[in-house]
């Protein structure tokens, strides 16, 4: 019978069945890990003195000992004093004021450019100009004139490396800064700028200003300019003093902090 169409599955070629398409399985999310940053700067600010006093006065008097007698033994070093001197001695040749009058206006100065950062003087302020000046003046007392240059060269650079300890030491007591440095830390505070980055500025401006009018300068200056700032910024955090609420903060930030880092960590030993 040649009418009749085909039957089912006759004379029709056979093709396999698509293969059911298996869904792709997503990769596992790889923890990425927390960008590295400067350490956070410490709390600075100003706390009253019946906060844990024992400790912070006396960390606030001697770090204002030990600044003092850092600067005495630059003096001393005589290879170049701090930028602030060198302003001290610019100034002085220009008029008929002492070298401690001309101290004493430049810090009124100072003072006066807190009022746009909102600092106020404290206790700290005050001593600092009581504390500083009684002890580079024992300094220069009790160490040598005119040493040798082996010496000399041994005075300068730990007066530099005193200076930059002893504004850690200070500083951290949170009693109230001296007039430079209260303009340090208010600047940081208000531009979001680290102390190292201002403490340089201000040291490097007013070099610059006291060389422009006739100050002394020598290779003990420019060493001071550029390291006071690192030096200072490395040792705050080790100084500074924190209440239980800034405590209880950096607990919080190291425990958000904490998930990612170990995620990384644990996907770094897998790949090894």
């Amino acid at each position: 019978m040649h009418g009749d169409a085909p039957g089912p599955g006759v004379g029709t070629p056979r093709h396999p069945a698509p293969p059911t398409p298996v869904p792709a399985t997503a990769p596992a999310p790889v923890p990425v890990p927390a960008p590295r940053t400067r350490a956070p700067l410490p709390p600075l600010g100003y706390l009253p003195l019946r906060l844990a006093p024992r400790r912070r006065l006396p960390q606030l008097l001697v770090g204002l000992a030990l600044y003092g007698f850092g600067l005495s033994a630059m003096v001393r070093a005589s290879l170049g004093v701090n930028p602030w001197s060198v302003l001290y001695e610019g100034v002085q040749r220009h008029t008929s004021l002492s070298f401690g009058t001309v101290n004493g206006l430049v810090g009124a100065f100072v003072l006066l450019l807190w009022i746009p950062l909102r600092q106020r003087p404290t206790f700290g302020t005050v001593a600092n100009i009581v504390v500083l000046s009684f002890s580079s003046d024992l300094g220069l007392a009790l160490l040598p004139p005119h040493p040798g240059l082996p010496a000399r060269v041994g005075l300068l650079l730990g007066g530099v490396l005193l200076n930059g300890l002893s504004v850690a030491i200070y500083v951290g007591a949170r009693l109230g800064p001296g007039p430079r440095d209260g303009l340090m830390t208010g600047t940081s505070a208000a531009t979001s700028r680290s102390i190292r980055f201002v403490r340089t500025l201000m040291e490097v401006t007013v070099l610059a200003v006291g060389v422009l009018l006739g100050g002394s300068v020598g290779p003990g200056t420019v060493l001071y300019a550029v390291a006071i700032g690192p030096t200072a910024q490395s040792l705050l955090p080790r100084f500074a003093y924190r209440t239980a609420a800034d405590r209880r903060r950096d607990e919080e930030e190291d425990a958000r902090a904490a998930p990612v880092s170990s995620g990384w960590r644990l996907r770094t030993r897998r790949r090894r």
